[in-house]
């Protein structure tokens, strides 16, 4: 893998469980094709080339196939994942540069997004990662909506134990999405709210689930859909549960004794938002794994998330931890690789794992052009072959980590 910017900083704290994943996110994407044929993939590992495409360019994203053949040796940034992304490598934004995989591309991907974190930029204060002028040790946590990575202490909330808590949503998105702190007040961790006072010192107070911040109300999510107050509920299921004067059952017009049934279908966000005052808009939210499963889906709703752009929550896939286990699902994802780098130090085990990649990449082109050219194997072409990986090792190592 070219330049992938760890570094001892980075990695001295991850644990045997955060290594095992940073492998799922090369396992779970296809190292030797490039994935434009398939599309816009629902999620996949992404990367971006600070040598094609560097911060002053239009940003663009390359999948894990094109880090490695297209631009190795370049200086190459990781992005973690991103849904539904098609690989930019060789479009228009990379200039008179071709993909080695797939050259034939539309010059742009227009349902790509893209964010600062393309630039190399996270967070509100839109920093580089690792920032060499931030002494703070402090980890970043990734949206669920937007994708972008937050430092703690720039979250605007903290929980006691973020660590049993799969998925955050930060304050800029969950303002986006307003609806989505009805659900907050009855699903989400409790928020820990960060007070700035005049002495500069953060003072943490805890905040009670219900708790209104005043000003706000509930935003509607459409104006057929007026959120109701507990009278005007009352009122409401009093009309619905009198006989509506449209079409009769087979049951009345034929004078059958049998109960006529109807299904009527409830909005799980209105029954919410009749439960009790949202709580307190401010700050990221932490969800358990479970809380897409309590998001209605009835009509109204389903616009609501298209309109919010936030329609793939419904997906239970979508999350980065289903991606993972896909990952580990393969024969990559179980390989003893993890069990042989168990006594190394945490860099030198990542180093292993991205060059472990890199070298089955390489392995199986170099045997499919010795096939295709009908050359046999020598003891020779094998060590030419090494030695043009330790030479290209070499020159990755002197562009990317001065």
């Amino acid at each position: 893998m070219a330049a992938i910017r760890y570094t001892d900083a980075d990695v001295e704290d991850i644990n045997d469980e955060e290594l095992e994943k940073a492998l799922c996110v090369l396992a779970g994407s296809d190292p030797e094709n490039c994935s434009y044929s398939r599309g816009y993939v629902k999620r996949q590992a992404v990367f971006a080339c600070n040598t094609c495409t560097p911060s002053a360019a239009e940003p663009a994203g390359v999948c894990l196939a094109c880090a490695n053949k297209c631009h190795d040796g370049h200086d190459i940034f990781e992005l973690y994942t991103k849904r539904n992304f098609r690989c930019d490598c060789g479009n228009s934004k990379f200039g008179g540069f071709t993909c080695q995989l797939a050259p034939a591309k539309d010059e742009q991907n227009a349902r790509n997004h893209y964010g600062h974190n393309f630039n190399g930029c996270y967070c509100t204060c839109d920093r580089p990662y690792p920032d060499t002028d931030d002494q703070t040790n402090d980890e970043m946590i990734q949206c669920v909506v937007c994708e972008d990575w937050f430092h703690n202490r720039h979250l605007g909330c903290t929980v006691a134990d973020p660590e049993e808590l799969q998925e955050m949503v930060c304050e800029g998105c969950m303002n986006k999405a307003p609806f989505l702190w009805t659900y907050a007040a009855h699903f989400a961790a409790p928020p820990v709210i960060s007070v700035s006072h005049p002495e500069d010192e953060d003072v943490e107070v805890d905040v009670e689930e219900g708790a209104e911040k005043d000003g706000d109300s509930e935003p509607s999510q459409s104006r057929e859909e007026e959120p109701t107050t507990s009278t005007e509920h009352t009122k409401q299921e009093e009309a619905e549960n009198r006989s509506p004067p449209c079409k009769r059952t087979h049951g009345e017009m034929t004078g059958s004794t049998a109960k006529a049934t109807t299904k009527v279908v409830t909005c799980r966000l209105k029954e919410l938002q009749v439960q009790g005052p949202e709580r307190l808009r401010q700050g990221a939210v932490f969800w358990p794994y479970s809380w897409r499963s309590e998001l209605c889906t009835c009509t109204s709703c389903k616009k609501a998330y298209v309109a919010a752009e936030v329609q793939f929550l419904m997906d239970q896939s979508d999350t980065v931890l289903a991606y993972e286990n896909k990952g580990m699902e393969e024969p990559f994802g179980q390989h003893p690789l993890m069990a042989l780098t168990s006594s190394m130090d945490r860099v030198r085990q990542l180093e292993v794992i991205y060059g472990f990649n890199e070298l089955t990449t390489s392995i199986s082109a170099f045997l499919e052009q010795c096939a295709a050219e009908g050359k046999t194997v020598t003891v020779e072409a094998v060590h030419k072959f090494f030695e043009e990986l330790r030479a290209k090792k070499r020159r990755r190592t002197s562009a990317g980590y001065q």
